[in-house]
C-alpha cells in the first residue's frame, strides 16, 4: 500500500468487478456546511458509469481484500504523497462570449461596460467561426483551473450556442449552456437582440432539444438551461413564455437577479416588486434554477428561493466591480438557500473559482466589520456576517450541486466522481507553501488559500480522466 510520490495509472487488465476505476490517497470534502471532512489512506471506487460505488477506509473489513484486487487489475490512481484529491469546482455564472476580453474596461460602470465593450463584443459571435476559435480555449483554461461543472451564458445566436455545447461535449465537462434571451427593442442594442419574441422562444426550443440530442453526449454531462440575460432585457412576453417552457420542457432556468442599483431599481420600477418576486410570479423559479449576483435580495426574497429550490451563483470578484454591495452570503446560507460559486467571466476577471472562494471569505470580513473608518466600529459592519475557508470549500462544491441538484461536490457513494488531484509541490508554488509540513485541516487551509493553476495535476469528471498538466 506504499504510495508513490506521483499518480499513476496501471495499464493491466480491468478487473472482474464493476470497478471500472479505484483512487487511493487523501482526499478532502464538506459532507455538510462548515463541516470539513479529511479521509486518509482512503479507496474510492468508481464504477464504469462514473458513479461513486464505494469510500473505504483501512478500519473497512473489505479494504485489504479490496485494495489487492484493485491494484492488480492495473486500475488504481494513487495521489501520491504531497497530493490531494478534491471535489471539482462548480462554476454556475460564466459568459462564455466574454472570455477575449478578460480583465478589460473593469474601471467602467455596469451600463458603460456593457454598452461600449461587451454587447458589441457578443453580438459578434453572429459569426460562429469566432465560437470555434474561444470557446476551446475558454472551456480548456476552466478544466485546467479545477472547474468540472459550468453553467454557461453563449449569446443570442443558435450556431455559436450549438458550438458552445459540441465544445463541453468535446471536452468531457459538466455543463449547462444557454441561448441567451434579449428582445426588447427600448432596452438592448438594435445591433445585438432577438428579431423578435416569436424568434426567441422559438430558438430557446430549438436549442433545449439540441442538446438533448447531440450526439456522443449519452451521459447527459451538457445540458441546456433556459437563459433570459435578465428582465431589462426581456419583454413581459418573453418572460412568460420562457416560464412555460422551461416548466413544459422540464428545464432549468439562469439569469441574473438583483446585481447592482440599476437593474434592482429598473425591476422595482416595472413591476412594482423585487427581481424575486417578479421571477417567481413569472415562472420562472424553477428547482435547480440559477440567480446570479443576488446582492440586493431581502430575507423575503431568499424564503421565495428556498421554497422554490431556486440557488444563487455568488461572483464575490465581480461584485466587488459592478454590484454595488457585498452579498450577505453568511445571512443567505443561515436562512437556508442554496448558495454555489460564480466567476461571471468577464465581470470578474479571473476563471478560478479558488480565487473567487478567497475573496468571498474576505469579502465577508468586510461586511462584517465594515469598510468606512468615519464609521464608529460599533456600527460600522454587519455582525455575524463572516464565512471561513471550510464554507468557502462548500461553496465552491457541495453548494454549487446543491444549487443545481446534482450529484456531484462530494466523495460519498451514489455522486458523479468530479474530482481533481491538487499537488502542493508544485514547481511554481511559492516557497512557504511547497515547505509545509502541515496536515489535517490546516493543510486544507492552505490549499483554499493558496491553490493556483499550476497546483492541479489532473481532473476527472464522470471517472474519466479530462485534463491533465
Amino acid at each position: 500500500m506504499a504510495e508513490s510520490n506521483r499518480p499513476v495509472v496501471s495499464q493491466s487488465a480491468r478487473p472482474s468487478h464493476s470497478v471500472a476505476t479505484a483512487f487511493f490517497g487523501r482526499f478532502a470534502h464538506t459532507p455538510s456546511r462548515g463541516a470539513l471532512e479529511i479521509l486518509n489512506d482512503t479507496l474510492v471506487l468508481v464504477d464504469d458509469k462514473g458513479m461513486i460505488s464505494g469510500v473505504l477506509t483501512p478500519a473497512d473489513p473489505k479494504f485489504q481484500e479490496t485494495f489487492d484486487q484493485v491494484t492488480a487489475s492495473g486500475r488504481l490512481v494513487r495521489s501520491g504523497k504531497t497530493r490531494m484529491f478534491l471535489p471539482g469546482m462548480v462554476d454556475l455564472h460564466v459568459h462564455a462570449p466574454q472570455w477575449p476580453q478578460l480583465g478589460r474596461a473593469l474601471h467602467l460602470p455596469l451600463d458603460e461596460w456593457l454598452n461600449a465593450y461587451t454587447f458589441p463584443l457578443e453580438a459578434r459571435f453572429r459569426n460562429s467561426d469566432l465560437a470555434r476559435s474561444v470557446y476551446p480555449d475558454l472551456v480548456s483554461t476552466l478544466l485546467a483551473n479545477g472547474t468540472t461543472t459550468a453553467v454557461y451564458f453563449s449569446t443570442i445566436h443558435m450556431e455559436a450556442s450549438q458550438v458552445l455545447a459540441e465544445v463541453c461535449r468535446d471536452a468531457g465537462q459538466r455543463a449547462f449552456v444557454g441561448k441567451v434571451v434579449m428582445d426588447d427593442p427600448d432596452q438592448c442594442p438594435d445591433y445585438y437582440r432577438d428579431s423578435s419574441t416569436r424568434q426567441a422562444i422559438d430558438e430557446t426550443q430549438g436549442f433545449i432539444e439540441f442538446v438533448r440530442n447531440l450526439s456522443g453526449n449519452d451521459a447527459d454531462l451538457v445540458q441546456p438551461i433556459v437563459t433570459p440575460r435578465f428582465i431589462p432585457s426581456c419583454s413581459h412576453a418573453a418572460l412568460l413564455e420562457l416560464g412555460r417552457v422551461a416548466d413544459q420542457m422540464d428545464c432549468r432556468v439562469q439569469t441574473h437577479c438583483s446585481e447592482g442599483d440599476w437593474e434592482h431599481q429598473f425591476v422595482h420600477q416595472r413591476y412594482g416588486q423585487s427581481d424575486t418576486a417578479a421571477l417567481a410570479e413569472l415562472g420562472l423559479l424553477q428547482r435547480g434554477s440559477v440567480l446570479a449576483h443576488c446582492n440586493f435580495v431581502s430575507p423575503t426574497d431568499m424564503e421565495i428561493m428556498k421554497g422554490a429550490l431556486t440557488g444563487i451563483a455568488h461572483c464575490p470578484i465581480s461584485n466587488a466591480y459592478f454590484a454595488n454591495s457585498v452579498f450577505p452570503l453568511r445571512r443567505a446560507l443561515d436562512i437556508g438557500v442554496s448558495v454555489g460559486m460564480g466567476t461571471d467571466i468577464s465581470g470578474g476577471p479571473s476563471p478560478s473559482i479558488f480565487e473567487n472562494a478567497r475573496f468571498a471569505i474576505a469579502a465577508s470580513r468586510m461586511l462584517e466589520e465594515g469598510v468606512d473608518p468615519e464609521i464608529a466600529s460599533a456600527s460600522r459592519g454587519h455582525p455575524d456576517s463572516r464565512i471561513d475557508f471550510r464554507e468557502a470549500l462548500w461553496v465552491a462544491t457541495a453548494g454549487g450541486a446543491e444549487v443545481l441538484d446534482i450529484p456531484v461536490g462530494k466523495f460519498e457513494k451514489g455522486r458523479h466522481f468530479d474530482a481533481i488531484l491538487v499537488d502542493h509541490h508544485a514547481a511554481t508554488d511559492r516557497v512557504a507553501f511547497s515547505n509545509s509540513t502541515t496536515s489535517g485541516e490546516d493543510f486544507v487551509q492552505q490549499l483554499i488559500y493558496n491553490v493556483s493553476q499550476s497546483d492541479i495535476r489532473s481532473v476527472w469528471i464522470n471517472g474519466r480522466l479530462a485534463c491533465n498538466s
